[in-house]
């Protein structure tokens, strides 16, 4: 297998009956563009999770393979390079790939960067897109949260099934705090501050908890029904309390209020990983890689989920986040680029 269809094939990898939302296969007017990531190479870009800077309009894009953060202007698609950060080369099912920063966090001045080749966590200035401090974890982190209501950085370590906890509350200052163990591999996350709840997904367990933020302890446990793939994105609607869970091809909603109780779901296509939600506009992304598909729906409390715009992207294009004005930014791996799609 050439690096190329290993680099595909990755990015197409990647949480009593109940009604089932109506679905649209409408695609009014949208304006699909991509955004060429610097120093990607013929192979593409190995990209994980996506974030928003909505205070200051940009784009992160921890940028694996190349060894940089890639920070795009959501206004000018101006790329800015953060250059520096360790890669290494890792084999995985008889493949070789090189990890490098993996994912990152919005915080109060401060964007916390993951890093699979070193296990880092690195605060780097959300201004400035200077780098600052790092600390190492003892495993390999995953999804990083920033946690407002603690001032605490909660990174997945799906490895060894455990989340770590760690003391920001001096900003660009990372100090270890905590370890949480679970019954499972943490995936992906959404945090209810109000409330003091973190959500995560086990995903070879085919469950999603609430963990109290306080007390550091699983205090519910639901079960999505995701199949064999286990569950995969989570998004929240906070106000409604209500949690949004990416299977591989499709999301169902979960009264948070109410023990977990399914709600809805919405058929996207196979490839779904992580789903954003805009609640201002009470809009859910969720971008299906195998199915080269991006869907839109909308969610009406107390539980209708309905998807109204379906637009055809990229093969291997997933982890949708929300931009400005309904835009949204998608990961393409393939072809080493970030795609927004403008309605």
């Amino acid at each position: 297998m050439t690096p190329r269809a290993a680099l595909l094939l990755l990015c197409l990898v990647g949480c009593a009956s109940h009604p089932q939302a109506k679905t649209s296969a409408s695609t009014p007017s949208t304006n699909v563009k991509g955004v060429a990531l610097p120093g990607a190479p013929a192979d593409g870009v190995f990209l994980d999770f996506l974030v928003y800077d909505r205070a200051r309009h940009r784009v992160w894009v921890p940028a694996g393979n190349t060894g940089s953060v890639d920070v795009i202007d959501a206004a000018t698609a101006k790329v800015t390079r953060i250059e520096g950060f360790p890669t290494k080369e890792i084999e995985r099912n008889g493949n070789k790939r090189t990890v490098g920063p993996s994912s990152a966090s919005i915080g109060d001045g401060v964007v916390y960067v993951g890093d699979r080749a070193d296990f880092s966590i690195c605060a780097v200035d959300a201004e400035s897109m200077k780098k600052g401090a790092c600390l190492t974890l003892a495993s390999s982190p995953d999804a990083v949260a920033w946690v407002a209501a603690t001032k605490e950085v909660w990174v997945t370590t799906p490895r060894d099934k455990s989340i770590r906890v760690l003391d920001a509350s001096r900003p660009g200052t990372l100090t270890a705090k905590a370890q949480i163990n679970l019954p499972g591999e943490p995936e992906c996350y959404a945090v209810d501050d109000a409330r003091g709840v973190f959500f995560t997904n086990l995903e070879d367990a085919d469950k999603t908890v609430a963990i109290d933020l306080k007390a550091r302890s699983v205090s519910a446990t639901w079960e999505p029904a995701c199949g064999e793939g286990g569950p995969k994105g989570l998004a929240l609607d906070h106000a409604a309390n209500v949690l949004f869970v990416a299977c591989p091809d499709h999301v169902v909603a979960l009264d948070a209020a109410n023990g977990g109780k399914r709600l809805t779901s919405i058929d996207v296509g196979p490839g779904i990983d992580t789903i954003d939600y805009d609640e201002s506009r009470h809009e859910l992304f969720a971008a299906a890689g195998k199915a080269a598909k991006l869907a839109i729906a909308k969610f009406d409390p107390p539980g209708t989920l309905t998807v109204f715009l379906t637009v055809p992207t990229a093969a291997g294009a997933r982890n949708a986040v929300a931009g400005d004005e309904g835009v949204a930014w998608l990961a393409d791996s393939y072809e080493g680029k970030i795609l927004s799609v403008t309605r």
